[in-house]
């Protein structure tokens, strides 16, 4: 018998789901959990000691699974903790505290194949960690300042030829009136460089704009690389693509070998098994890094151009890669 898959994300994720019917389909035993379902839904208990590692029962309503038994797991994004009604603000963040201690701390000591490691995705988010991981690692990058003063960006635009963008340096989502909105990658005009107040409220993230003739999402699991060039049929999408979907149209293309070796290299470094990268071609034909998202979405890509990326993460959880 197979050791089962125990899969971590929102239970509405539907991406996950065609992960989850993958496996089924192979027979592979599958336990998903939200932790948004801890502790009311969800129950752990764990024991560890000097003659065993971890050992132990994950239970829902339906099913249970052993900890000792899990021989991969699939971490994706799940929801946050929920605690019965009653608490007090302070008493649910000291819940929260001890669930992220307790369950996610027994979850990710499990010595198992994992896609990928929360500990590792924590760390990988990081822009400024990812752009100096792969100049290391020999792929391009654009040249990118972080800061919060005015004068330097303005010595940076200087220095590109006054063609710069700017974008965030965290995730681009925010809630605003009860609205989930999007800041989307900014082509900065002279009359923004003349006008940069609020700069110095929090960090920016600036790069050079480089030249594009279009881009390639790179979607790498375990030792497979997944390549969908992107082209903009708008304005909006040239300067971002998430900004207008609708304008979008997609082919299979081929990567480098240069750009492979380096994207190995940036796993590897970066101790991912998934990530979805994001390159700009130009017209040189040059691909240059701009960010590699290790919970990034995939399903869209698979839609558009048929590239077998859940099949590929189900074989990456069975050890086939």
């Amino acid at each position: 018998m197979t050791a089962p898959v125990l899969i971590i994300a929102a239970a509405d994720d539907w991406p996950t789901d065609r992960v989850v019917v993958e496996l089924d389909r192979r027979g592979v035993e599958v336990f998903r959990m939200d932790t948004a379902n801890f502790p009311q839904r969800l129950t752990l208990a764990g024991r560890i000691d000097q003659e065993q590692a971890w050992t132990g029962v994950l239970t829902t309503e339906h099913r249970t699974v052993e900890l000792s038994r899990v021989g991969a797991v699939y971490y994706r994004a799940p929801g946050a903790f929920r605690f019965p009604q009653g608490m007090s603000g302070p008493e649910e963040r000291f819940a929260a505290a001890q669930a992220r201690a307790g369950l996610g701390g027994v979850l990710s000591a499990l010595d198992c194949r994992w896609v990928n490691h929360p500990t590792a995705m924590a760390r990988a988010e990081y822009k400024p960690v990812q752009l100096a991981a792969a100049r290391a690692c020999g792929l391009t990058i654009p040249p990118t300042l972080i800061t919060n003063r005015a004068e330097d960006v303005r010595a940076f635009a200087a220095e590109s030829g006054w063609s710069i963008i700017c974008k965030p340096v965290a995730s681009p989502v925010l809630i605003e009136d009860d609205q989930l909105k999007s800041v989307y990658t900014q082509r900065l005009s002279p009359e923004d460089l003349d006008d940069l107040r609020g700069i110095d409220t929090t960090a920016h993230l600036f790069q050079a704009w480089v030249s594009k003739e279009h881009e390639v999402r790179l979607t790498v699991v375990g030792e497979r690389m997944f390549a969908a060039a992107i082209h903009a049929g708008s304005e909006a999408a040239h300067d971002d693509w998430r900004s207008d979907y609708a304008a979008l149209t997609y082919t299979i293309t081929e990567v480098p070998e240069q750009v492979a070796t380096g994207m190995r290299r940036l796993m590897d470094r970066l101790h991912l098994r998934y990530g979805a990268a994001d390159f700009i071609v130009g017209p040189d034909g040059e691909w240059t890094f701009l960010e590699v998202n290790p919970c990034g979405q995939w399903d869209w890509i698979q839609g558009a151009t048929g590239l077998p990326i859940a099949e590929a993460i189900a074989d990456d959880l069975q050890g086939a890669t």
